[in-house]
């Protein structure tokens, strides 16, 4: 199949998202991929969902898999409120306009690179963001929720938080999404950055913050209540 023909396919069923309903809950377990230890779970419960935008409540059961917070997504499931690695700090960034993790309608080729503007809440820092995107391909993948179809799109993302010596925290992400779902059901996520102040005549050194693994483990439709997980 040619990238043309996955991107068709994949920009219909992006906007499956926002056919969510309101106390639908997906449950991901999130691996610590340097030593495969479980960090936790992390719960996401749809608060509201309307065709342009889907609030999500999400909590972890443990603080290394992340502190409770809101997300708020496009109908198609772009970012307008979500968190990112910066200098191995998850902090909430809200958007100017969605910052695109999916692909755009108009990039029919599979790739994309944008910068949105985005202000850090807690702060009021504002940061200018970039994303790379592409889309590689078809994967059948098996999670804990069971087995599924997914279009693979990998991203690179620069934060644009510079501070002093500090350089911006670059994050390379990769997502399996279930079009079946409107969601991910993988992601892989690593992020680093440089400290200039402790170069030396090698260079200047990469640091590296978390790297996680988050699968799909369990699904609870509201209209049932019922949930599995396996």
């Amino acid at each position: 199949m040619s990238k043309l023909s996955l991107l068709i396919g994949a920009t219909v069923l992006f906007a499956d998202i926002a056919a969510a309903a309101t106390g639908d809950a997906y449950v991901y377990r999130v691996v610590n991929g340097y030593n495969n230890e479980v960090r936790g779970t992390v719960r996401y419960r749809v608060e509201r969902a309307e065709a342009e935008r889907v609030e999500v409540a999400v909590t972890t059961d443990t603080p290394s898999a992340g502190s409770a917070r809101t997300e708020i997504y496009t109908g198609n499931g772009n970012w307008l409120r979500h968190p990112l690695a910066s200098h191995d700090q998850l902090r909430d960034f809200e958007f100017g306009t969605a910052l695109p993790v999916y692909v755009p309608d108009d990039r029919a080729d599979g790739s994309w690179s944008t910068r949105v503007n985005a202000v850090d809440p807690a702060t009021g820092r504002r940061n200018s963001v970039r994303v790379d995107g592409q889309v590689l391909g078809n994967e059948r993948i098996t999670v804990p929720a069971g087995t599924y179809d997914t279009v693979k799109i990998q991203r690179r993302t620069y934060v644009g938080d510079w501070d002093g010596f500090l350089l911006e925290t670059q994050i390379v992400e990769t997502d399996w999404y279930a079009p079946a779902l409107g969601r991910p059901v993988r992601s892989d996520s690593k992020s680093t950055w440089q400290d200039n102040s402790r170069c030396t005549r090698g260079g200047c050194p990469w640091f590296r913050g978390d790297w996680n693994v988050t699968e799909l483990a369990e699904i609870t439709a509201a209209q049932t209540g019922s949930g599995q997980i396996r």
